[in-house]
């Protein structure tokens, strides 16, 4: 089973389109049951399987060496930081570079659409990858970068220099309460719990896009999902859905982690945060926009 994220397409670390989140424990006592948290799971119990683990050897046969080069927590907090480090200049660079005032509104939009739009493209072929590309995933961070800096200049311009500072705070305290509530335990990781996350995400999607075909067609902002109540609403079911996301990224990077992935795979741990952060991020600064038009 797949893990989830903004654009849906991010895999698991499972190289068997297996997903090792929701792995049942074995069974106490059974034959097969090993307490090497790295050897292969029950052959009844098809999702305990490590992904990772090494062939079993006969004895007399020749051994393949130890795995070396496992992924830690500390190689997920470097490489996280090295992309979300890479979103920031970029949206630090496109703030002071793209101005958005009357006379280069125009040109900065347009630049930044077209970075969302490469960005986009980037993670898609990350997604379809065997294999995370490092550089794949920092120039999509440096595009996103673009993206939000130009964002977030036209709101700051234009509604309230405070609503960015108030969504980037609130974007670190969803992150930080999420991962509390997970190391806690308060949300626990399930299969019923991705399904939930899953439908919702598509539903969600789905009528954005149809809000956004409205718009575009029927001008104004078409159904209204996106101003007044409706827009509330929906800004803070965006949130809800991007720290769902979160959950599911750290039970990603807790069973990668547990069942010995490749250090690259921290890669993808990376990606996968990167764009949970800015899917939260990009909610809150909509639905903060939203309140302080309405006061």
């Amino acid at each position: 089973m797949r893990s989830s994220n903004p654009v849906f397409s991010r895999r698991g670390f499972s190289r068997d389109n297996g997903y090792a989140g929701f792995n049942a424990a074995p069974q106490a006592g059974a034959a097969t049951a090993s307490a090497n948290p790295y050897a292969q799971g029950t052959a009844t119990n098809p999702y305990a399987t490590n992904p990772y683990a090494q062939p079993d050897v006969q004895y007399g046969a020749p051994q393949a060496p130890a795995r070396t080069g496992a992924m830690t927590i500390d190689d997920v907090v470097t490489r996280t930081a090295i992309t979300l480090g890479t979103v920031v200049l970029g949206a630090a660079l496109a703030w002071a570079l793209l101005p958005v005032d009357e006379a280069n509104l125009g040109k900065s939009y347009g630049i930044a659409i077209g970075a969302a739009l490469v960005a986009f493209v980037l993670s898609l072929v990350q997604s379809f990858k065997r294999k995370p590309v490092p550089a794949l995933i920092v120039a999509y961070a440096a595009f996103e970068g673009v993206f939000l800096g130009v964002i977030s200049s036209a709101v700051s311009t234009y509604i309230g220099p405070g609503v960015v500072m108030q969504a980037v705070l609130g974007t670190m305290c969803v992150f930080a309460g999420v991962l509390l509530a997970y190391k806690m335990r308060w949300i626990r990781v399930t299969r019923r719990f991705y399904g939930f996350v899953m439908a919702a995400a598509v539903g969600f999607m789905l009528l954005m896009v149809v809000n956004l075909l409205f718009s575009v067609f029927g001008g104004g902002d078409g159904l209204g999902f996106r101003s007044g109540g409706l827009g509330i609403l929906f800004g803070v079911i965006g949130i809800i859905l991007g720290a769902c996301f979160l959950a599911l990224d750290f039970k990603q990077v807790e069973d990668g982690i547990a069942f010995g992935a490749p250090r690259e795979e921290s890669w993808l741990a990376a990606f996968g945060l990167t764009m949970t952060l800015v899917w939260i991020y990009l909610e809150m600064l909509r639905l903060l926009s939203i309140l302080s038009g309405d006061d």
